[in-house]
């Protein structure tokens, strides 16, 4: 696969795909956080574009926000324990895949490095 950042969100308790959840990426650095891409789950609980394309891939370190409350709240969830959910990492090399998928439940969540 050729270089570039994606994501996709798993919800647990359904053992499916999580549609509907608002995903922003940030690029973090010593004056702050800069929103550098955004985007929405679609029914497979994947983006329909890849957050970073090859040609805009910089070595750095980001930041992912996984809006998970507005996701319960559609479902119809009175009681979560989440709300934003961030996922902070590191882009070592910028001719490398990066995948960072968030495996949610309600009360908790998991994140790794994907192929």
């Amino acid at each position: 696969m050729s270089a570039g950042l994606t994501t996709h969100v798993l919800d647990t308790s359904r053992e499916g795909p999580a549609s509907g959840v608002d995903v922003t990426l940030q690029r973090l650095d010593d004056s702050g956080a800069e929103t550098i891409g955004r985007g929405t789950t679609n029914d497979d609980g994947r983006l329909d574009e890849p957050l970073l394309t090859p040609d805009r891939m910089e070595t750095g370190t980001y930041r992912l926000l996984f809006d998970v409350g507005d996701y319960y709240d559609r479902e119809g969830r009175e009681s979560t324990f989440l709300d934003i959910v961030p996922v902070r990492f590191t882009i070592a090399d910028a001719t490398e895949h990066y995948h960072v998928p968030l495996l949610l439940s309600p009360g908790g969540y998991t994140t790794y490095r994907g192929s």
